[in-house]
């Protein structure tokens, strides 16, 4: 497998000091699946999504560039809102990574989920009812990763699949990366 493919980030990219970005393809590199596949600012392939079952299915893997899975993500059963359950392989089975809940308010339209990691609480926060970007808040409600579709240098915004994610230094990438997934699985576009 080549190890950069369609569409690649540029180099260019602007962001704020010191975040991480990185380019969110829509799709899977694995033909007739769901999926998304996550490029680094240089363009290289860092973290890929299968998901073998249907549209916002209920199990799908992150895993690395080689194939080495990073955390599960489950759907819980019988939740009337909403609910998906992170495993770090490697870690206890019973308790997972982290939990994110959707969230249903009339008062707050903005506020899409809940995330728990650990002791830690975060908000993923749409940027509008029709955008598909959104903000990834902790508790402070200071942005630790935004996601929003690619603009690329020249002005061009590229199509629906394709994303922009900037993530702060101090977190975990592959956390945020389990997020952004999750929240695509909410909305059904994995």
């Amino acid at each position: 497998m080549a190890n950069k493919v369609h569409p690649q980030a540029s180099v260019s990219d602007p962001s704020p000091a010191g975040r991480q970005t990185f380019t969110v393809w829509m799709k899977s590199l694995v033909c007739h699946t769901n999926g998304c596949t996550v490029f680094d600012s240089k363009g290289d392939i860092v973290y890929r999504v299968e998901n073998y079952d249907s549209k916002g299915g209920c199990e799908v893997q992150l895993m690395d560039l080689q194939g080495n899975i990073l955390y599960s993500i489950l759907s819980k059963k019988l939740q009337i809102f909403g609910c998906w359950n992170g495993y770090r392989v490697g870690t206890n089975k019973e308790q997972p990574c982290f939990t994110v809940k959707k969230c249903y308010s009339i008062v707050r339209r903005e506020i899409a989920c809940q995330v728990t990691v650990g002791f830690n609480t975060y908000w993923i926060v749409r940027l509008g009812l029709k955008n598909q970007g959104f903000k990834i808040l902790n508790i402070t409600g200071d942005i630790v990763a935004e996601v929003k579709q690619k603009q690329v240098s020249s002005g061009v915004v590229l199509g629906e699949d394709v994303l922009a994610l900037e993530v702060e230094p101090c977190m975990d990438h592959s956390l945020i990366v389990a997020l952004v997934t999750v929240y695509g699985l909410i909305n059904r576009r994995l």
